[in-house]
């Protein structure tokens, strides 16, 4: 089951958000990082927010081999572990 981990920066005070569902998919247009299932949009994160999204599901690791993208589809830096 696709799963995403949304995390805004810290001055923001914003709580992170898992998202997940058996039909979710992300996709980047105008600015936004939009998810969307079977029933159309979930979530949607305007890429000024400067949020990190992370695939966190089984598949997400293979999808971070090949390189996530952050809220403004640009290439992600690696995870640390800290929040």
């Amino acid at each position: 089951m696709p799963a995403y981990l949304i995390q805004h920066p810290a001055e923001q005070r914003r709580e992170d958000i898992l998202i997940e569902d058996d039909d979710l998919t992300l996709t980047f247009t105008g600015g936004w990082a939009v998810f969307t299932d079977d029933r159309g949009v979930c979530l949607a994160v305007p890429s000024g927010q400067g949020a990190h999204i992370q695939r966190v599901d089984d598949e997400g690791e293979q999808a971070e081999a090949q390189g996530e993208k952050d809220s403004t589809g640009q290439p992600a830096e690696p995870a640390t572990g800290a929040a």
